[in-house]
């Protein structure tokens, strides 16, 4: 599968989250995604300029909110997630393994606002919230929500399942040869 292919299978199945997506289909669309977000925001810098730019030991950064690159985020949106959601069935698991880092953030800041660690945030006294039985919980799950989307990318990069799993059969990822 080349990369204009893996590009045009993610978009046909824009939000199709059954079946099963080869690895190979799910990072070129990423690669695609990335590539495109970094040419939109040099789009948006030339036409709209830059709203930041810095220049560090590491490298360079340019931030631009201008509207070509959130056009294009938009457009991308449905069909990374829909990659990824198929992505996870091919490797065995269910779609819903894609999301488990914002399950995570929203039960850690459930958890702190239920216990009136809010007031205890905006106050900047950390040390009443992370005191006690409670600290040591919330200690475990900031460690948790830190380590979730390395997880989670973790998952994207098995190897398919071989055989059909209950997402369907594997994807046939070389095309058939014509006689």
């Amino acid at each position: 599968m080349g990369f204009t292919q893996a590009v045009r299978i993610c978009f046909r199945k824009y939000v199709t989250f059954s079946g099963r997506a080869s690895r190979r289909e799910y990072w070129l669309f990423v690669l695609f995604v990335v590539l495109g977000s970094i040419v939109a925001g040099i789009l948006d810098g030339m036409a709209f300029g830059a709203s930041s730019f810095e220049v560090t030991d590491s490298g360079f950064s340019a931030q631009s909110n201008g509207p070509i690159a959130s056009i294009f985020s938009l457009l991308v949106f449905l069909p990374v997630l829909a990659a990824g959601w198929r992505r996870m069935h091919d490797s065995g698991r269910s779609g819903l393994f894609l999301l488990y880092p914002i399950i995570v953030t929203i039960g850690t800041f459930g958890f702190i606002s239920m216990i009136g660690g809010t007031e205890a945030l905006a106050g900047g006294d950390l040390t009443a919230l992370f005191s006690g039985a409670l600290g040591l919980i919330l200690v475990f799950a900031f460690f948790i929500l830190a380590i979730s989307p390395l997880l989670v990318i973790w998952w994207l990069t098995r190897p398919s399942q071989p055989g059909p799993n209950q997402w369907g059969p594997p994807v046939q990822t070389q095309s058939p040869e014509r006689p």
